[in-house]
């Protein structure tokens, strides 16, 4: 257990924040440490596998990779599942289940794929345990097996997350399309927001819904691990030691700090959104760090005198019809409601309130800078913005983009005196 192959997915687009997480994590580097297609490769030792999970905001789950070769049919897969020593991982009397992904797979069929892996894993425990098998459990599994296809290459992994690592364990109380944790994470890493550095800044999110941004801010800004509230699934494999387990929770508890070094802030047009930030908050032990208040967006002046950080997944679709004073009557929002999903292109009534929050900004947060992850790649346009920064990043398939405004006073310039921007947008420099 000395030398682990670890695979760890994330988001397209997060890679190079999740290389620069592991190697802050584990110290890992040069070719201890690389940068995949949807992820990050690492060797590294089973207390790297616990770190990982315990620490990491930015994985998806952290995966042992326990074979990798080329294949044309089920039966190579079958061949290359029974070579792996699946019991120095786990038990006959604990339930397994096998998922499998594919890229330009070959195979006709990745039920049967799966069903030959699942043979395969029985059949050797049969032959090593005299006849005794695991169980499959689809539902509830003890040991998850992931098996991963490309055009002619199969790998095995075996999962020592359990749930998906954005599952923190304090979310229970969310809107209709929740950010999940681990994007929110991303987005702080691509601001480069951080609270112990030599010139920490307020953070602010104006649309907060459920308190997905604000409390990753808050538990990064008290040094609370990611995964300190939840269960994994290597509690339940054998190369598992409690004792090793408790001294990593114990030190990392240590490090916790009672007060955040910088403010954070939180608001949201509905006060039932707040009310489920509040309780979210409490939960993920920040509720005496994040301040979070009721109010528009467009009439919210800024929460403290010092220039900060406003980063947000700004309100489009259902959540620009509740958006406030750009809204116009409540059956015209119901309208807007029905017609536009929360990934749906701008409405015009979104290009209105976009236009007026760009306004309000300029006149009142001078000095800031603004983050806003959209799937609207015209969104600046609309703004009459021109975005310091853009950086590609992917909300589950929908991709989007991470726009960075610096605000300075002023107000945007109106269609007709507005300059070309260099990108052939009509907008004002901010």
């Amino acid at each position: 257990m000395n030398q682990l192959h670890l695979f760890l997915p994330c988001a397209a687009g997060v890679e190079g924040f999740l290389a620069d997480e592991v190697h802050a994590i584990t110290g890992a580097s040069g070719q201890d440490l690389l940068v995949g297609r949807g992820g990050v490769l690492l060797r590294g030792a089973w207390r790297d596998v616990l770190l990982l999970n315990l620490h990491s905001r930015l994985a998806q789950r952290v995966l042992v990779e326990l074979s990798q070769q080329m294949y044309r049919n089920e039966n190579d897969l079958y061949r290359a599942a029974s070579e792996v020593a699946w019991e120095i991982w786990f038990t006959p009397q604990q339930t397994f289940k096998v998922e499998i992904t594919a890229q330009h797979s070959p195979l006709t069929s990745l039920n049967f794929a799966a069903l030959r892996v699942k043979d395969a894993v029985a059949d050797r425990f049969r032959a090593k345990r005299n006849g005794v098998r695991p169980s499959v459990d689809t539902h509830r599994p003890d040991v998850r097996i992931h098996l991963h296809l490309t055009t002619d290459n199969a790998t095995l992994y075996i999962d020592t997350s359990g749930q998906a690592l954005f599952k923190r364990g304090w979310r229970e109380d969310k809107g209709d399309a929740p950010l999940k944790e681990t994007l929110a994470a991303a987005m702080l890493a691509a601001t480069g927001w951080n609270p112990h550095g030599p010139n920490p800044q307020p953070l602010y999110d104006p649309c907060c819904g459920s308190g997905t941004v604000v409390i990753e801010a808050a538990q990064i800004a008290r040094k609370i691990p990611a995964g300190i509230l939840r269960r994994f699934a290597f509690e339940k494999l054998l190369p598992f030691q409690k004792h090793v387990w408790d001294a990593m929770l114990d030190e990392a508890e240590a490090q916790i700090l009672d007060v955040s070094p910088v403010p954070i802030y939180g608001s949201d047009i509905s006060h039932r959104m707040v009310d489920f930030a509040q309780r979210n908050a409490e939960r993920a032990g920040v509720a005496d760090t994040v301040q979070l208040r009721g109010g528009d967006a467009l009439q919210r002046m800024p929460p403290c005198t010092q220039p900060g950080v406003m980063l947000l997944n700004p309100p489009y679709g259902e959540r620009i019809a509740a958006a406030g004073s750009a809204g116009r009557n409540a059956r015209e929002r119901m309208a807007v409601v029905e017609r536009a999903g929360r990934e749906t292109a701008q409405t015009e009534d979104g290009v209105e309130f976009f236009q007026q929050l760009a306004s309000h900004w300029k006149k009142h947060y001078s000095g800031w800078s603004a983050w806003m992850l959209t799937p609207d790649l015209k969104l600046p346009g609309k703004m009459r913005l021109k975005e310091a920064r853009r950086t590609p990043m992917w909300n589950g398939p929908i991709e989007c983009r991470l726009f960075r405004f610096d605000l300075m006073q002023g107000s945007p310039k109106t269609r007709k005196n507005a300059g070309a921007a260099p990108d052939g947008t009509q907008g004002a420099s901010a």
